[in-house]
């Protein structure tokens, strides 16, 4: 079981609003396209995909987080628009390459209860990889007891994935080709937060959801293998390669 995340920063301009990055995009989906058809695969793939240019800038408008709320119609329509839009671009070019790939929307799906903690169901993904479907999931809107609704990023949804679905491997694809260190060197294995703090900041761009400094702490949460990469590098992560930086 495989779960891979395409950044938003990695499939979208991230400085402009709503704005694809379809060479990028591209470039992912023939790489999915190739290994999937490639291996018989008797565990399954599940993709994520995060907001980028879509989702952060509108959330960012709404000044909704992960732990701000709205209980604005307006807000949703928006954030959730624009991220059912992104979704359909990356299923789009996925079908193109003759990915067998579905939406699965977590607007509809998922909840926060009053302190924060997210549910996920995952029977329908379950039963959609029984089928010979590749699910795909993007951060979103979710309900959330007492706040209305707030965002659930793209790592929130791989870190909850991979413990329901027992995920063997986890992988991350950024706009960088692994975590680098003061020296943009990339740091190749991660085993506990404070080794790597002094060099993880915020993300640059928009960003609703905490940047590298989350990706690392969500994955470090996961008894899975888990792999941060560069685009280039995703053919060889699904071919059972480590590129990139090793967090466990």
């Amino acid at each position: 079981m495989i779960v891979l995340k395409l950044g938003g920063s990695a499939i979208t301009d991230k400085d402009r609003p709503e704005t694809l990055d379809g060479a990028a995009l591209e470039e992912a989906a023939a790489a999915i396209a190739v290994t999937h058809a490639a291996k018989e695969r008797d565990e399954g793939l599940v993709i994520v995909h995060g907001g980028g240019s879509f989702g952060h800038h509108n959330a960012s408008e709404h000044g909704v987080t992960t732990t701000e709320g709205s209980h604005d119609t307006a807000a949703v329509f928006d954030i959730h628009g624009a991220m059912t839009t992104l979704n359909q671009f990356v299923l789009t070019r996925l079908a193109e390459h003759d990915v067998p790939a579905v939406p699965v929307h977590p607007f509809s799906a998922a909840h926060r209860d009053t302190d924060g903690d997210l549910t996920l169901p995952t029977g329908q993904v379950e039963t959609l990889l029984e089928e010979g479907f590749v699910p795909v999931l993007h951060g979103d809107l979710v309900a959330h007891a007492g706040a209305g609704v707030t965002v659930v990023s793209g790592d929130e949804l791989v870190t909850a994935l991979a413990t329901a679905l027992e995920a063997d491997r986890v992988g991350l694809c950024s706009t960088v080709p692994g975590v680098l260190d003061d020296d943009d060197a990339v740091i190749e294995q991660i085993t506990a937060f404070d080794d790597v703090a002094s060099v993880l900041g915020e993300s640059e761009s928009t960003d609703v959801t905490g940047g590298m400094a989350a990706k690392v702490q969500t994955l470090l949460e996961l008894e899975a293998s888990a792999s941060i990469f560069g685009l280039a590098d995703i053919k060889a992560f699904l071919e059972g390669g480590e590129p990139g930086t090793t967090v466990d």
